[in-house]
């Protein structure tokens, strides 16, 4: 056979990551991403385990801390503003800030260009139509011409649309959080900690530094409302205002950069965190990434689960590209294990004050010396299942480039 050839719907994180590895191993790579530019919004995400182990292997590593986002460790903040609890960055997984931290938007940027040399980008387009007869899959784009591929990877996000081309039974599953993310002005007093404030009542208030000299906030609320993704942006600032505006703290610095600031100052995105929980990840010659085929919510393992699973699948289909159904089941069953696992960390968003207080209880615990010693030693601190996979030693025919 030739060349074989693979189209990857999206340009996040697990896409690019994906086209890096299958040019690795000899395919011709396309990928397809609706929006007309790689997208650099997002909030600060982590690379741990075997994560960092990928991006090591692409020669990025150096790249990812250059990037580093500067935070130092976590800080719980109590009800009268006073720290409760920290923890510090560390090279180990339970640590809250991972030694990896960097900017979603970045991440994305990096991984684009390491691909673009061995990859073609189609920005604009997206798919419409798979028809698969057996030897390959026909797709049908929106606008630009149909084409024919030996395999195709949708790498999108939780709710994607091409998912139900290939996979109509899937479902989301609403976990019943809302997160609010933007972006204000740093201020003398914010330091490089991620500060979370526990507000009660299913509310959460966070502060995270950034490098590029503003302060990432986040506002995270228990609910099973839906529809919020519906709301414009004056509507979701109403209902923040009127959600979190009782809290204190930093709450109200936060509530007035994003009401008195424009659209343009402060990008505001608004999230409904649901999880994907499928039988299966690929039908045929179809398979789906990252979190179109098991997200677990931004709990710190979605990043690493999509760098994991982008060389997993490149390799599988790398040693096999003939047998690609096969290839697709192979890759499946050697990530599983570590997405079921991920799709169990769900943080608790307390909503009385003594649900609020236990947990300041066992962060005091666990964030003095003698308790960190204990989890360590015992096994039984937080941790997060990015170290349960072993990541095999494909043999690419070409090194990833850098």
């Amino acid at each position: 056979m030739g060349i074989p050839n693979v189209l990857i719907s999206g340009s996040g994180i697990a896409g690019p990551a994906a086209a890096s590895w299958l040019a690795a191993a000899g395919w011709d790579v396309t990928v397809v991403e609706r929006f007309d530019h790689v997208r650099d919004e997002g909030q600060n995400v982590d690379v741990r385990g075997v994560g960092r182990e990928v991006i090591r292997r692409m020669g990025l590593e150096d790249a990812v801390r250059a990037e580093h986002t500067s935070e130092t460790g976590m800080t719980f903040i109590g009800p009268g503003g006073r720290p409760v609890a920290s923890f510090p960055v560390g090279a180990e997984d339970s640590a809250p800030t991972a030694e990896l931290e960097i900017l979603r938007g970045r991440l994305a940027r990096l991984l684009h260009d390491h691909s673009a040399a061995s990859a073609e980008y189609v920005f604009g387009d997206r798919i419409t139509a798979l028809h698969e007869d057996g030897r390959g899959v026909h797709v049908d784009f929106a606008h630009g011409p149909d084409r024919r591929f030996d395999a195709v990877v949708i790498a999108e996000g939780a709710r994607s649309r091409t998912r139900g081309l290939v996979l109509p039974e899937a479902r989301v599953h609403e976990l019943g959080l809302l997160w609010a993310y933007f972006t204000i002005p740093r201020t003398a007093d914010d330091d490089r900690q991620w500060r979370m404030h526990l507000g009660g009542r299913g509310r959460i208030v966070h502060l995270r530094p950034d490098n590029l000299g503003s302060t990432r906030a986040m506002l995270s609320l228990r609910s099973d409302v839906l529809g919020f993704d519906r709301l414009d942006r004056e509507g979701i600032v109403e209902v923040l205002r009127a959600t979190f505006g009782d809290l204190g703290w930093e709450t109200p610095r936060i509530l007035d950069a994003l009401e008195n600031n424009s659209p343009g100052d402060t990008a505001l995105h608004v999230d409904q965190i649901a999880q994907i929980r499928l039988p299966v990840w690929h039908r045929g010659r179809v398979a789906v990434l990252g979190d179109a085929a098991w997200c677990a919510g931004p709990f710190g393992t979605g990043t690493t689960s999509a760098l994991a699973g982008a060389y997993v699948l490149a390799g599988e289909l790398g040693a096999t590209p003939d047998e690609v159904p096969a290839a697709f089941a192979r890759y499946e069953r050697l990530l599983r294990p570590m997405t079921g696992a991920a799709q169990k960390s769900v943080p608790a968003h307390p909503r009385s004050a003594w649900q609020r207080a236990l947990l300041h209880t066992g962060f005091r615990a666990l964030a003095h010396p003698v308790g960190r010693t204990l989890a360590r030693v015992t096994g039984l601190g937080p941790s997060l299942p990015v170290q349960d996979l072993v990541l095999p030693d494909y043999r690419f025919r070409l090194p990833a480039r850098s």
